[in-house]
């Protein structure tokens, strides 16, 4: 049996927006239910080459394939000319157990159901009239987040904070591009707008990052997955610190179907650490798009 092998140009072309949304946003609410399998994910860390390296898998009941996912990021490549990110995901069928497909996508899958998964966490718990954007961190996932967000629904003037001012103007001018208004800010006034999407990275125990009294203040923490969260998510920052109870999450699948109160002042948190469930999402609907 010849096993198909998808090159970035052909994933891009079959992973549509709207096809990854729909993926992302069923097997979020999949997992809420309870209707998935997600064995904890594998993390590898390379100190001396400043990377590390995530293998994950997942499957989602009545699902026909599971795929196997190694993500890494190797976070001084930029200087060698190389894209901090790289990767592929494998496509196993969960009837035979064949090899369905290798998508040899370099990693932009991963980032693609990251930022869809951020898109529905800034949108489904938004009020009506939230517009405004604040952006900590103007790394890839930056303009990705904001991109996909604005799929969802309007959005207004974005707040760009970065670390560095050269990659926050370059940043906003790339936003420009794409017919969104953005410009560089300060972290308070980022702080204040009506949705406010950090780096996107806390995905690993040493990372964090939003401050634990923010989950004080939150009226809603959704988290995407309990125990993953409170291993290595930003919830466990705060739990360590006795900003809140192990507990204090729900599962973020269920704000998609019933959104929290939405008032004026009330605070919503997403901590969103990926889970295998999502990539077995993507990839089956991508192999589904395949010619048979």
């Amino acid at each position: 049996m010849t096993v198909a092998v998808l090159g970035r140009a052909e994933i891009e072309a079959a992973a549509r927006p709207g096809l990854v949304l729909d993926a992302v946003r069923a097997a979020l609410i999949a997992h809420a239910a309870g209707r998935t399998t997600v064995p904890a994910p594998t993390h590898l860390n390379f100190p001396a080459a400043q990377g590390d390296c995530h293998v994950k898998t997942g499957w989602i009941d009545g699902c026909d394939d599971f795929p196997v996912k190694i993500a890494s990021g190797f976070y001084r490549n930029p200087r060698r000319g190389e894209p901090v990110n790289h990767g592929l995901v494998c496509v196993i069928s969960a009837h035979t157990g064949r090899i369905r497909a290798v998508l040899d996508d370099g990693g932009c899958l991963t980032a693609w159901r990251t930022a869809a998964a951020g898109a529905l966490a800034g949108h489904a718990p938004a009020r009506p009239g939230a517009r405004s954007v604040g952006v900590f961190g103007t790394g890839e996932q930056a303009p990705l987040q904001v991109r996909w967000l604005a799929m969802l629904g309007p959005v207004g003037r974005v707040l760009v904070h970065g670390r560095e001012e050269r990659r926050a103007a370059a940043f906003c001018d790339h936003l420009a591009g794409h017919g969104l208004s953005a410009v560089p800010a300060p972290a308070a006034e980022a702080a204040g707008a009506d949705i406010v999407v950090t780096a996107v990275g806390a995905d690993m125990p040493h990372k964090n990052e939003l401050p634990p009294a923010l989950f004080a203040r939150a009226g809603v923490i959704a988290t995407v997955d309990h125990e993953q969260c409170l291993h290595h998510g930003d919830l466990a920052h705060a739990v360590r610190a006795g900003a809140v109870p192990p507990d204090a999450d729900v599962p973020f699948g269920t704000l998609l179907l019933t959104p929290p109160d939405r008032t004026d002042t009330a605070v919503t948190i997403a901590d969103l650490t990926g889970v295998g469930a999502l990539d077995a999402a993507v990839a089956s609907a991508v192999v589904r798009e395949l010619p048979r």
